[in-house]
């Protein structure tokens, strides 16, 4: 299942304490996050990197972007 993170609307570094919260919750498994800003496109992948979760896709959505993470 995957679970979504909505961090639009949100600067830096709401975005990489929301997806980080969720990285903590499920632990593995894949969860899209949607950030509509560079900076937090940017922030939330080396986050999720760091933490030993790979970034599978990152797609611009609108004014925005949908990040793909997991880890098995």
């Amino acid at each position: 299942m995957t679970t979504i993170v909505d961090a639009r609307g949100f600067s830096c570094p709401q975005p990489v304490l929301m997806t980080m919260d969720e990285i903590k919750k499920v632990n593995k498994g894949e969860i899209e996050v949607l950030v509509d800003t560079d900076t937090s496109k940017e922030n939330v992948s080396r986050a999720a990197e760091s933490q030993g979760w790979q970034v599978r896709e990152i797609q611009e959505e609108g004014e925005g972007y949908r990040i793909v993470i997991s880890k098995d």
